[in-house]
């Protein structure tokens, strides 16, 4: 099949409109990101300081998920959308106004930074639930690609610009670029028609997260392909990240090594993406779940010593196989669970995937310290490759699905797959 340039999903109006004011708002962020530590570390900030500032971001984010899933199924993904890239909006706009004056309180940082990660958390389940909503059925698969690729473009491009721009008009600059990138994500979410709650009436909060629960847990497939993620980023990408960098300033030549390394991941996930633009395999799980095989191949290029250019190859494997497998388990929750259930379900999905993430940041280099770099990284890999044959057993895992868009795609009709259906 034929790479596809011009997706047909580009010609629906609506995800189109949405498309723009993502992809814009994605490359302010990425751009800010890279701006706010160098501000930190300018107005005399050290590793501590960067860590906090970091920590407030993440911190929230993982806290205020399962809230986001509750309001949008709530309120509906489009209201809480707009809420919450307003927010990001203000934020931004603060953050490059406090900078502007050279010398910010830190508590102003944080306390700003602490709010944009909390907005971040309600939209990031809301945005599940929108997709689906913009999106004809048999086009699903072609727009979570597509939002995928954005994300992996996005990724390489803004780190660079934002170097250039803190370089020439400073950090302030950058971020109120990133104000203005979320504006245009207001504007494109205004021009699409409101969403409405599918959910039956408003309950109390905890009555609505246990629904969600229960949603989520019935689904043998959700709930084991979750806490594969969960487990790669504990054991695998978080000591990559962390002990990548010490690997390429011990061997390979320093920073600029590690960027291209980093690069090429990005590169390879926007490859994967755009390689997924019109394929629509029968067992989506399956095929998404043998893709992160490729995350292995990183941690292991750099566990066996290897010289850069296996390590760029293995780097490029795996962003594509995030990809693949980033688009297929996306579609598959949003075609499977009910409309009135999904913010909630990919907010426990999202929260079960990272919360252990932070402890591998924290974990990965102490324990190097016991049994060395390459032990770290080399049981990451090994332990990846031995998930990934686990879960492929799995029935749930091994069934195929209808394709979406079809009668028996209708969302929720697949509660447990774990009896397969029949092989493609």
């Amino acid at each position: 099949m034929a790479l596809q340039l011009r997706p047909p999903v580009l010609r629906e109006r609506d995800f189109r409109r949405f498309f723009i004011g993502y992809a814009t708002s994605l490359f302010g962020s990425s751009m800010a990101s890279v701006a706010l530590a160098f501000a930190v570390l300018e107005t005399g900030g050290g590793g501590t300081e960067l860590g906090l500032v970091l920590a407030a971001r993440i911190l929230p984010l993982v806290l205020v998920l399962l809230a986001g899933g509750v309001l949008t199924d709530r309120w509906g993904s489009r209201q809480v959308m707009l809420a919450a890239d307003v927010v990001r909006c203000l934020t931004q706009a603060g953050l490059a106004l406090a900078l502007l004056g050279g010398d910010p309180h830190m508590a102003t940082l944080i306390a700003l930074v602490v709010v944009w990660g909390a907005a971040e958390a309600l939209f990031t389940p809301a945005l599940d639930a929108l997709v689906p909503r913009i999106v004809r059925g048999d086009a699903l698969s072609d727009g979570n690609a597509l939002l995928g690729v954005a994300r992996s473009a996005a990724s390489i491009a803004g780190p660079a610009l934002a170097g250039v721009i803190t370089a020439a008009a400073g950090a302030s600059a950058v971020l109120a670029v990133d104000a203005v990138s979320y504006g245009v994500s207001v504007i494109a979410l205004l021009l699409l028609p409101r969403t409405v709650r599918d959910a039956g009436p408003a309950s109390s909060f905890v009555a609505e997260l246990r629904e969600g629960w229960t949603e989520f847990r019935s689904r043998t497939w959700l709930w084991v392909t979750s806490a594969h993620v969960c487990l790669f980023n504990l054991l695998v990408w978080a000591p990559f990240l962390v002990l990548g960098p010490l690997v390429a300033q011990r061997d390979l030549g320093g920073p600029t090594s590690w960027g291209l390394v980093m690069a090429l991941y990005g590169a390879g996930a926007v490859a994967g993406g755009m390689a997924m633009l019109g394929r629509r395999p029968r067992r989506p799980l399956f095929v998404g779940t043998a893709a992160t095989l490729g995350w292995a191949m990183p941690s292991a290029a750099l566990a066996a010593g290897l010289p850069l250019p296996w390590i760029c190859a293995a780097a490029l494997t795996a962003g594509a196989g995030s990809s693949v497998c980033g688009t297929l388990y996306t579609t598959v929750t949003q075609s499977q669970v009910p409309p009135g259930a999904l913010a909630r379900v990919s907010a426990y999905g999202a929260f079960g995937a990272f919360a252990l993430g932070p402890v591998g940041l924290a974990a990965a280099g102490p324990v190097s310290v016991l049994v060395g770099v390459g032990g770290v990284l080399g049981f990451g890999a090994v332990w990846q490759l031995a998930a990934v044959a686990v879960v492929l057993t799995l029935p749930a895992v091994r069934a195929a699905f209808p394709q979406p868009g079809t009668p028996a795609a209708a969302p929720g009709g697949n509660r447990d797959a774990s009896s397969p259906s029949p092989s493609p």
